[in-house]
């Protein structure tokens, strides 16, 4: 494989798959994809789309290309839909999860022994879902209460994410 490329840039249309479909993607083709090293499970990047947005996610692997998901808060943000030609920018994520780590979490780990260990016990994947979950709470006293009841969770679980009572617990009133 080659080496990873400081930068990759292309132009692609943002596509829809499907007309019911509320998904959309960009497309990238093999010869700049394969670029990027795999590791634990997936092919991280930061992307930079037209020259404005810029966030980390996976190179997903769809048929014989690869694909970068578009939310709606970027598409809005951006202003572009289906159809549309994007200027994409791709460079190594250099992260150490693939996300960045929300202050409140971080401070739990720092108090908590056990609950630290098994955080990091955890695939790199779940590991993203928790700091794209606290990441994403606005409020801080939210963000702390998510925080402490995701940590909370693992350490009576063994190290395990059990969702439906997860989701439970994170509905509990704060105070």
């Amino acid at each position: 494989m080659p080496k990873a490329p400081k930068t990759v840039k292309f132009k692609a249309i943002l596509t829809k798959p499907a007309a019911e479909s509320g998904w959309h993607f960009i497309p990238v083709e093999p010869k700049f994809g394969s670029r990027f090293e795999k590791k634990d499970g997936s092919r991280r990047v930061v992307c930079t789309i037209n020259g404005a947005e810029m966030f980390q996610c996976a190179l997903i692997p769809m048929g014989e290309i690869f694909a970068i998901i578009v939310n709606k808060a970027k598409r809005d943000k951006l202003r572009i839909s289906a159809g549309d030609k994007v200027s994409v920018e791709l460079t190594v994520d250099k992260s150490k999860y693939g996300l960045p780590m929300p202050e409140e979490l971080q401070e739990v780990l720092n108090q908590d022994v056990e609950g630290d260990k098994l955080f990091h016990s955890l695939t790199a994947g779940k590991k993203r879902s928790m700091l794209y979950f606290i990441g994403k709470i606005k409020d801080v006293d939210k963000r702390i209460h998510a925080a402490l009841t995701f940590i909370e969770h693992i350490k009576k679980n063994d190290g395990k994410i059990e969702y439906e009572s997860l989701n439970n617990e994170l509905k509990r009133p704060i105070f």
